[in-house]
């Protein structure tokens, strides 16, 4: 408990006083923001309206109501457990926002904050005709946010969701049932494309692990109380996008793209195949990383990618 928290308490007595003071806190304690809130009192908004049972959109004229003091020390407790156990508000609240949906968050999976909401939320237009789209493959699902926005972006298309992580994969299917999407999102343990049927898919996505070891040995303690499994692809940060590179061609229709985030790595894979047209891909929300190859591209470019893995 807050060794203060009996002033705070006596001090303190509106929702706006506690977002205030949270801010505060949070600044004071150089907590870290990058899992959905870029600033101390985006972060500390949202757990306290959680805290309260109050929807995010709340109107300011809530903001003026009287805690109890019940509701005050609920308050003081979570503010004081995400300055000190360094973890994420979505580990704390056990829930994140996804493309305007919700999710179950623990630690089991990286909390969902991926620019790719953006693009699902516009049915990936330009690049694919919506009435085309029939088959969607998620690989690296983690918690199946990205599974379960295609499946409501696209209701006639079947979405097949991969995760080597069992433990993820328990995540992602309460997410499956929270948004009851069991006819519609189909759950595989697998190696990327190793234990899938064989089907032939319109769009592929992925945010897969892409951080270079050296570079997450350096992140801040909230990235570390995620799991490694869902941040680390190895030395150069590659290992597991080139082998998404190397295999994708095979899966996809003739119409088909390939749509992935690589975030910190973009340079290295650009600069690891300088001939190779990646588009880049913009968000107006902000975020960058992600690139998009057509089949046609993946087919045509099949060799280097083939040999970058030797």
């Amino acid at each position: 408990m807050y060794d203060s928290s009996t002033e705070v308490i006596t001090t303190l007595t509106t929702i706006r006083d506690y977002i205030r003071w949270a801010a505060s806190r949070f600044t004071d304690a150089k907590a870290y923001f990058g899992h959905g809130s870029l600033t101390a009192i985006d972060e500390a908004a949202a757990l306290i309206l959680h805290t309260l049972h109050l929807p995010y959109n709340v109107s300011s004229y809530y903001l003026e109501a009287v805690l109890t003091h019940p509701e005050r020390q609920a308050v003081i407790d979570i503010v004081e457990r995400r300055v000190n156990e360094r973890k994420p508000a979505a580990y704390l609240t056990h829930e994140a926002v996804f493309a305007g949906l919700p999710f179950y968050i623990d630690e089991r999976v990286l909390v969902p904050r991926s620019p790719i909401a953006e693009l699902i939320e516009q049915r990936f237009a330009p690049w694919v005709e919506e009435d085309r789209v029939d088959n969607i493959l998620d690989l690296c699902t983690g918690s199946g946010c990205i599974a379960i926005a295609c499946a409501y972006a696209f209701p006639t298309a079947a979405v097949d969701a991969v995760d080597l992580s069992p433990d993820a994969l328990a995540v992602a299917k309460i997410n499956v049932a929270k948004h009851q999407s069991e006819d519609s999102v189909t759950l595989y343990q697998s190696d990327l494309f190793e234990g899938l049927p064989g089907n032939q898919y319109d769009i592929i996505v992925s945010n897969p692990p892409y951080v270079a070891i050296a570079e997450w040995e350096s992140l801040p303690a909230e990235y570390h109380a995620e799991p490694k499994m869902g941040f680390t692809g190895g030395k150069s940060g590659l290992d597991i996008v080139l082998r998404i590179l190397a295999e994708a061609n095979h899966y996809l229709t003739e119409h088909g793209i390939l749509v992935a985030e690589v975030g910190s790595s973009a340079q290295t894979l650009q600069d690891t195949f300088p001939d190779i047209p990646f588009y880049w891909l913009d968000f107006e929300r902000g975020g960058d990383g992600v690139f998009l190859l057509t089949g046609e591209q993946l087919a045509l470019y099949h060799d280097q990618f083939i040999a970058a893995l030797n």
